[in-house]
């Protein structure tokens, strides 16, 4: 029985870093323009129905869509489950991507959707629990014993708007000009997002650092 396209989403591997070895396969990019051409072309033969290169870009994606989704949550469990969804999503509107176009904007704003979507799923969820509408406090970060945070804390504090911005350059590599399609926000405000984000991590670590000073 042949299985279907979703059913071969749901089957793939999608947390796995393995690569599949194949001589009709793109080579491996060495370079980040290279690498995004490789998976432009994976793309189409992925909407050509060809398993191998579907695999393939999925096994190449999945690890940085997984940290775009764990840096805005924290919570690994979570974030797998928005994975899930994300390639679930991207198959069934895979006709609607465009040869010739960037293919990282395109997924990131799909996955930019899952994510909220996810949110206001467990926003619902929790307001039937508590009998509110109010979402609880951000959880208190956990005490450093000398150690530099990492990045997931560091930008925990921030407004979501920048956290959001700063992981999809920081973490998963896109450009301004990227962040900007898959937010569909302009150039300007995404500079202005990333600026104000900056100056606040810059106001944490003067801070961590005075402390360590104090603490001598």
């Amino acid at each position: 029985m042949e299985r279907s396209g979703e059913q071969y989403v749901e089957e793939s591997q999608i947390s796995t870093g393995s690569s599949v070895d194949s001589a009709e396969l793109p080579p491996r990019a060495t370079s980040a323009a290279s690498k995004e051409d490789a998976l432009e072309l994976l793309m189409v033969r992925y909407q050509q129905a060809d398993e191998l290169a579907t695999r393939t870009l999925i096994e190449e994606l999945s690890p940085q869509l997984l940290r775009f989704f764990a840096a805005q949550l924290g919570n690994v469990d979570d974030a797998g489950d928005m994975l899930q969804d994300t390639w679930l999503r991207i198959h069934r509107v895979r006709h609607t991507y465009r040869a010739g176009e960037p293919l990282l904007p395109w997924v990131y704003a799909i996955a930019r959707r899952v994510r909220v979507d996810s949110y206001r799923r467990r926003r619902r969820v929790a307001a039937r629990e508590i009998g509110v509408e109010t979402l609880p406090d951000r959880p208190a970060a956990t005490e450093q014993s000398g150690n530099v945070p990492s990045f997931d804390q560091l930008v925990a504090g921030l407004p979501e708007s920048q956290r959001e911005v700063l992981t999809l350059l920081k973490v998963n590599g896109l450009s301004i000009e990227e962040v900007a399609r898959a937010t569909s926000s302009s150039v300007g405000a995404v500079k202005q997002k990333a600026h104000r984000a900056y100056e606040r991590l810059r106001g944490v670590l003067s801070a961590l650092g005075a402390g360590k000073e104090t603490a001598r």
